[in-house]
């Protein structure tokens, strides 16, 4: 090839690859997440005047609008308010899952956030110049740095049994009073499994629970709802499975197996399953990134002085930053101080002190 045809070749190059980059969104900061943390940086950002674009896969608050009608916070108001907007409930007690999403809903409109909901992130990609393209449903975009503010919920633990896929086998708590009058199994021993059974059996649901623990944890279930579910146990008004788990359901029950014996197996005649066994964050975004991902989590590398991962200007907030959770120990409340943190990284300054959530720091004690 002479030197003249390989010069204009590289030219048609050079200039392919600015036709592509002019067809990209520029921004400042791409925030992917509309959750609480999500939008609280995103007040912060703004009021420091960052460009920034915020995407989300669902809509605002998506994991909270995942929740069963009426669940109830076990944080109290002030500890999951954000950008220093009062949240105030009318009975001055923990906040509803609806009175949440409004609340949420208000403060998008208190500060005139756009979020671009229903536009799912498919790929993050770093560029030679520093620079990430990010490739959405919708379009691709050109950011100098990029929030992940996904959370940890994102599919359900799937137990891999037989009959898990039955239409009448389900991963998430429906409106209660649809299983009045019907045997439901509920398959857990964490804090969505017991509430599921209290409110169940107070629609009118006959419900027993299979869990492979022997007791309920104290450190992982509402303290509210401990002394009703042993009550209704003890009782008989609540059936109680210790140390099974599933091993194959069908239209008539479930097969339980004891954890200590699985030879010792037991049927249990059920109208309505619900395996509550968790949730597992979908990790394809950290890896498209190359993001490392370590521990039992499967968490993603990040500095916990500025929440940067292993890819510069990668930032990780909220929940997303701790992977699949089997304990929680990160969850609102006490993922403030990352939009402190990510900003001040992002601009050399911290966002004002009024926008800034320090209640969890101020009472100096985690949640009870």
């Amino acid at each position: 090839m002479s030197g003249r045809t390989r010069g204009t070749a590289n030219s048609r190059r050079r200039v392919g690859y600015h036709a592509r980059m002019a067809e990209l969104e520029r921004t400042d900061v791409l925030v992917v997440g509309a959750g609480p943390i999500g939008l609280e940086l995103a007040v912060s950002l703004k009021a420091m005047g960052v460009g920034f674009v915020q995407v989300d896969a669902g809509r605002i608050g998506q994991t909270v609008l995942d929740y069963p009608p009426g669940t109830t916070f076990f944080s109290s108001p002030e500890r999951i308010a954000i950008a220093g907007v009062p949240l105030m409930t009318p009975d001055q007690g923990k906040a509803t899952r609806e009175r949440y999403l409004t609340y949420l809903h208000a403060v998008v409109k208190q500060f005139d956030l756009e979020v671009r909901d229903g536009e799912r992130v498919e790929a993050v990609t770093k560029r030679d110049d520093g620079r990430f393209t990010v490739t959405t449903s919708r379009q691709a975009y050109d950011a100098r740095a990029v929030v992940l503010a996904i959370g940890d919920m994102h599919r359900p633990r799937l137990l891999g049994i037989p009959g898990e896929d039955l239409p009448h086998v389900s991963h998430v708590l429906a409106e209660p009073l649809r299983y009045f009058g019907r045997r439901v199994l509920i398959v857990g021993g964490k804090n969505s499994a017991v509430e599921a059974a209290l409110r169940c059996q107070r629609a009118g649901a006959h419900v027993s629970i299979s869990y492979r623990g022997e007791a309920f944890s104290e450190t992982s279930i509402k303290y509210w709802l401990l002394p009703e579910i042993k009550a209704l146990i003890k009782h008989g008004q609540v059936g109680y499975y210790p140390r099974t788990v599933p091993t194959r359901i069908d239209e008539r029950g479930v097969t339980l197996a004891s954890v200590d014996d699985p030879a010792d197996t037991r049927a249990v005649e059920a109208d309505d399953v619900l395996l509550l066994t968790g949730y597992e964050q979908d990790k394809t975004l950290f890896e498209s990134a190359g993001v490392g991902l370590e521990g039992e989590n499967r968490a993603p590398v990040h500095d916990p002085a500025t929440m940067m991962s292993n890819v510069a200007n990668l930032y990780l907030a909220g929940t997303a930053a701790a992977g699949t959770q089997h304990q929680f120990k990160l969850y609102i409340e006490n993922a403030h101080p990352h939009v402190t943190k990510i900003v001040t990284s992002l601009t050399g300054q911290p966002p004002p002190a009024h926008l800034v959530n320090t209640a969890a720091k101020t009472y100096g004690l985690p949640e009870s």
